[in-house]
């Protein structure tokens, strides 16, 4: 059996400084792991299973190694987690960012359409014209002479 430590976290599980050591400015996360590894430590458990492995299953339920998988296996989900909402939020900022220049292309394109009206001239060899505010009515050679 290997010892178990969590690839996800800088801090192995099991390894980690003592709970009196979180700083003042530690979020919730970093909290909750330093928690962990207090547990694992005040457990005095070096090696486990792998959370969910037969020979985790089969270890009898007060082993503390069926504890310390568990809590490696949520932090493991928690730092996951926590990296899945960090990608969202990333994707969201630069959704908006191009969202905002969007609508400042918009405004610059608006400001630019406003040029003088010209008179449509009927092609030969192209389809009639549509006229703008006149359902049904189209522009061709033959109306325009």
């Amino acid at each position: 059996m290997s010892t178990r430590t969590n690839q996800e976290s800088p801090r192995p599980i099991g390894r980690g400084p003592a709970l009196r050591a979180i700083p003042d400015t530690a979020d919730a996360g970093t909290i909750t792991a330093y928690r962990a590894n207090a547990q694992v430590v005040a457990l005095g458990v070096d090696e486990w299973p792998p959370y969910g492995s037969v020979h985790w299953l089969r270890l009898d339920p007060q082993d503390p190694r069926v504890y310390v998988a568990t809590l490696e296996a949520a932090e493991l989900h928690r730092t996951h987690i926590e990296r899945i909402y960090e990608d969202a939020h990333r994707q969201a900022e630069h959704v908006i960012r191009t969202a905002a220049e969007a609508r400042e292309a918009a405004a610059r394109t608006r400001t630019m359409r406003t040029r003088e009206p010209h008179m449509l001239t009927p092609t030969p060899g192209w389809p009639p014209i549509a006229i703008p505010g006149c359902p049904g009515e189209f522009l061709t050679l033959e109306t325009s002479e």
